[in-house]
């Protein structure tokens, strides 16, 4: 493609190989159209792959490369300083300008084209750039006539070969045509402006998440060749042998008791397999299988759709580890060395990379190529709203996808509006399935303005009569034991105590891990029990550990009696089943999700669990938002039950109390759902993410009032750069730190320490997402502060934590811990 020789894109270092420019923008231009071809723009795409690096054709730039790996030696007249260089060139600007200079230039819909094929080739390497800043500066514009100085674009151009600049220059008006016309099926007769152009953006993020994650590819298989035999690149097990295995074991489940109700509800899903692609629910009660029928679904709708992958999104690790596990033992193949062969199901959740990735760090990064991922709703958030390039590569996988949201019910109330345009995003344009899973639908139909909801009919429930199906599954009494001034610590105690005797079990679910800490001990006074403790502190690995002790006393067979306490994390999607539970006040939908863990299985036929909701006097949740208006509105909820039980069914947990309980608590929230700022964050300002994402009309007016009322005059006014650096989900902001969790885990990070080849880290990176616990940058800082926390080695980003500070029973510790006997055993 270059006229009389080709440049360095890069210089592997062990071995002194070249990775020719040209050989690099082919195949990321290749992988860019691959990618975006879910989407109908291929040919888009490749041209975005093909111009991304161009840039790098500049003698600056090769002078700098050269000079970096020792092409250039330090006495030669062209030897620059590479380290007071790097990361000082610009090489992704030029690009960008070529196809601003070609398409800007004609009306509109030209510069519509041109500004967001430019936009993702200049922020393949930082993220998307703000087109119009809080401060009301138009930063794109200013990209594009930066100086030829810094861009070197006329010094590149005149490199490139005439052949290569025909096909280019013939290739632009087709693609400016259809690049037009794909962003104009985006819209729908209920879009209002803000709506439509929030999914521009998502359609702009989309393309530059094909452009990155083929840009991240090339240069990890160049860099490191062991690692290709590591990836799928899309190349998984046919979907049939995935449900011939499936089938093989439902056909172990019998047909006695609930099974037979579970077996309704997986046949409701496979008849509902054959649907065409789009927006479901799937509303079953806990306790209802839905896991396998979920499964069962997805295998038998990929199948016949021909999707990509199935992505099961869940709120809390714990559930996917349980659930991995489950899926991995009826899908995955083991090897001659009795280990899965890990070719079906792959777990991501940990945040063990920091924000501020390395080259090195970016080849270990993750890109969800496995038919079958389990993540967070972080995670995915994060895909489709997050900083930096690590989560935005991912966006790409969800199209031509079955995505099952398991547990929606906890998706966190600012992101509502945002999820629910993405929602409808991936639906209608990218060609993907999505399933909204649990036994407490949220109101997410419901949304106003309207063109920020989902639209829900009853012809979109898998389950066509869920008030039957409560009935039918109902397993649990749900009492009301709340008491003027609240329950001591030492009356729960008792209770605990009182209710273990009488029914064998118990758990207690608390709404913060302080509380989970004070009653464990308070607990632990009671005499010929088995005390255990749950909560986020403790990593996944030792907290399915706990579940599996747990399980054991709870065996019918060998019964012990056990009281467990645990956080809210054990609420969602855990298969354990108490005699009894005693749930501290909070929503309705998680005093429903708690009653779930309690006879889960009706073992105790004919006669019901039993939940008990308390007022604890102790607990602090004044900062725990979510959790304390959830708790006003749940008491509200139980003033009506008392005076008019029949309203409700007769039970505080019905879809009707539920249905009560979401209308109180969205109508408080309404104004929140928009994902507001405030002056603290990096927009400086209030603000909503939502409108920095769609017409971001605050940094239009403050434009104007520095050019003397003038307009912007580029098409697309957001500022992502802006908005990404003010997302967090849920526990975005959190660090994952390795810890040394009985001898896998010592082993795991002693590996990590001594492991240099870039195959084994990314092995052992994967594997150490079972031994991580994520923090809070104050509390990162204690611990970094104390010398409780290094880095397994340097530049791979990834920490440990020293065995002082991880105790057996609590998990990490801010403190030194004495007692080191369990996590060493």
């Amino acid at each position: 493609m270059f006229r009389n020789s080709d440049y360095i894109a890069h210089r592997r270092e062990k071995d002194g190989e070249i990775h020719w420019l040209s050989q690099h923008l082919e195949e990321v231009s290749k992988k860019t159209g691959e990618f975006s071809s879910k989407v109908g723009l291929k040919d888009q795409g490749e041209l975005l792959g093909f111009l991304h690096d161009i840039g790098k054709a500049s003698q600056e730039f090769q002078e700098y490369i050269k000079s970096a790996v020792g092409l250039i030696a330090i006495d030669e007249d062209d030897y620059v300083d590479a380290v007071e260089k790097k990361g000082k060139i610009d090489h992704s600007t030029a690009g960008a300008q070529l196809i601003y200079r070609n398409l800007s230039t004609q009306n509109d819909e030209d510069l519509f084209a041109a500004q967001v094929l430019s936009l993702c080739i200049t922020a393949h390497h930082g993220g998307l750039m703000d087109c119009i800043s809080p401060e009301g500066i138009d930063k794109y514009s200013k990209r594009m006539i930066k100086i030829e100085e810094k861009t070197h674009i006329n010094e590149v151009i005149g490199k490139i070969n005439d052949e290569t600049k025909l096909k280019i220059m013939a290739l632009l008006p087709e693609l400016l045509r259809n690049i037009i016309n794909q962003f104009k099926t985006l819209k729908t007769p209920l879009d209002s402006k803000e709506t439509l152009l929030f999914k521009y953006g998502l359609m702009l993020r989309f393309l530059y998440s094909c452009l990155i994650d083929a840009d991240r590819l090339s240069t990890a298989d160049f860099e490191e060749p062991a690692l290709v035999k590591l990836r799928h690149y899309g190349d998984y097990e046919d979907w049939k042998v995935l449900i011939g295995r499936l089938n093989k074991k439902l056909e172990e489940f019998d047909s006695k008791g609930i099974n037979a109700i579970r077996q309704k509800i997986s046949q409701a899903c496979y008849n509902f397999a054959d649907r065409p692609k789009g927006l479901y629910q799937l509303t079953v009660p806990t306790g209802g299988g839905k896991t396998f029928s979920s499964l069962r679904f997805a295998l038998h709708h990929a199948d016949k759709h021909k999707m990509g992958r199935i992505i099961y999104v869940l709120p809390y690790t714990t559930i996917i580890d349980q659930n991995a596990e489950e899926i991995r033992k009826v899908l995955e193949k083991k090897g001659g060395n009795g280990k899965y062969l890990d070719r079906v199901v792959l777990e991501h959740h940990s945040n063990l990379m920091p924000d501020k990735e390395t080259t090195r760090q970016k080849l270990l990064a993750e890109n969800w190529d496995a038919p079958i991922v389990l993540t967070t709703n972080v995670q995915v958030l994060e895909a489709l709203f997050g900083f930096g390039t690590r989560g935005a590569r991912r966006m790409h996988q969800l199209a031509n996808a079955v995505i099952i949201f398991d547990e929606i019910q906890i998706l966190p109330v600012k992101c509502v509006q945002l999820f629910n345009t993405a929602v409808n995003f991936l639906v209608n344009n990218c060609g993907s399935t999505v399933v909204l899973c649990t036994a407490t639908q949220p109101l997410l139909d419901k949304i106003e303005p309207k063109s920020r909801s989902l639209s829900i009919t009853a012809q979109q429930q898998m389950i066509p009569d869920t008030r039957q199906l409560f009935d039918d599954l109902k397993r649990v009494e749900v009492k009301d034991k709340t008491k003027v001034g609240g329950w001591k610590n030492d009356e729960i105690k008792e209770f605990a105590g009182q209710k273990v005797v009488e029914l064998g079990s118990v758990l207690v679910v608390v709404n913060t891990k302080a509380s989970a800490h004070d009653i464990y001990l308070k607990c632990k006074e009671i005499n010929n029990v088995e005390i255990y403790h749950l909560s986020t502190s403790m990593c996944p690995a030792h907290r399915l550990d706990v579940l599996n002790q747990v399980k054991k006393c709870l065996d019918p067979k060998n019964p012990k009696l056990v009281i467990c306490i645990s956080t809210q994390l054990i609420e969602a999607g855990v298969d354990i089943s108490f005699g009894s539970v005693i749930r501290f006040m909070a929503g309705l939908d998680s005093i429903a999700q708690a009653a779930g863990r309690c006879n889960r299985h009706n073992e105790r036929y004919p006669h019901t669990g039993e939940v008990f909701i308390i007022n604890p006097e102790e607990e602090n949740i004044n900062q725990l938002e979510d959790i304390k208006i959830g708790k006003e509105k749940t008491e509200r909820i139980l003033g009506e039950f008392k005076d008019h039980p029949e309203k409700f069914g007769n039970s505080i947990i019905s879809p009707e109390a539920m249905e009560q309980y979401y209308q109180y608590y969205f109508y408080q929230r309404a104004k929140e759902m928009n994902y507001p700022v405030t002056v603290n964050s990096p927009v400086g300002r209030e603000d909503s993410l939502f409108n920095l994402l769609s017409v971001n009309s605050l940094s239009v007016a403050e434009h104007r009032r520095i050019n003397n009322d003038k307009y912007p005059a580029i098409p697309l006014k957001q500022a992502f750069m802006t908005s990404a650096k003010s997302f967090q989900a849920i526990e975005s902001i959190t660090r994952g730190i390795v810890v040394q969790y009985g001898k896998e885990g010592k082993n795991l990070i002693n590996e990590l320490c001594s492991a240099y080849g870039l195959e084994k880290q990314y092995k052992l990176i994967r594997r150490a997402r079972r031994y991580s616990v994520n923090v809070f940058p104050d509390v990162l800082k204690r611990l970094q502060e104390r010398g409780a926390v290094n880095e397994v080695q340097k530049g791979v980003g990834v920490l440990h934590l020293d065995e002082h500070y991880y105790s057996g029973e609590f998990g990490l510790s801010e403190q030194p811990v004495k007692d080191m006997e369990f996590i060493n055993g």
